[in-house]
């Protein structure tokens, strides 16, 4: 996966939709971490998310792009640092 060395702290996280998720804060294992500060929605605010690398689509610029769109993509959205 090349697309995955590209990914770059600040970067920011989109939907296919073009619907923005979040900012990174850096790729640990098979996920992308984001950022506190820009990672979930109310109750899910301040603290890290993780999207599934498996989501990737491109590296485009300033921005990593996802093969969903922005609803669906919410529902892969990990709140735990190891998911087993």
């Amino acid at each position: 996966m090349t697309e995955v060395s590209k990914i770059r702290e600040h970067m920011e996280v989109v939907g296919a939709d073009g619907v923005h998720l979040g900012t990174v804060d850096k790729v640990e294992g098979d996920r992308i971490k984001l950022t506190k500060a820009d990672s979930g929605m109310g109750g899910h605010r301040g603290h890290h998310h993780y999207i599934p690398l498996g989501l990737l689509a491109e590296v485009d610029g300033k921005k990593v792009w996802l093969s969903a769109n922005s609803d669906v993509a919410v529902r892969f959205e990990e709140e735990k640092s190891d998911p087993t």
